[in-house]
């Protein structure tokens, strides 16, 4: 799988976890990996990272 598509992924579902967070406190990646709190806390440090990624790709154009 390519690192921007995975990137792309990972946006997405961060910005899913945070729609249900505000709509119902429901947090489904601690709903999923609860029991790992550190898996949690890597794929919260990924989601962020992606955003960077992503914010940096929209300011730049996608320039190549």
């Amino acid at each position: 799988m390519k690192l921007k598509t995975f990137s792309k992924w990972l946006v997405v579902i961060g910005a899913i976890n945070w729609g249900l967070v505000g709509l119902f406190d429901f947090n489904l990646v601690t709903f999923l990996l609860g029991g790992w709190s550190w898996l949690v806390t890597l794929v919260y440090i990924l989601v962020g990272l992606s955003g960077f990624w992503g914010a940096y790709a929209m300011l730049m154009g996608n320039k190549k």
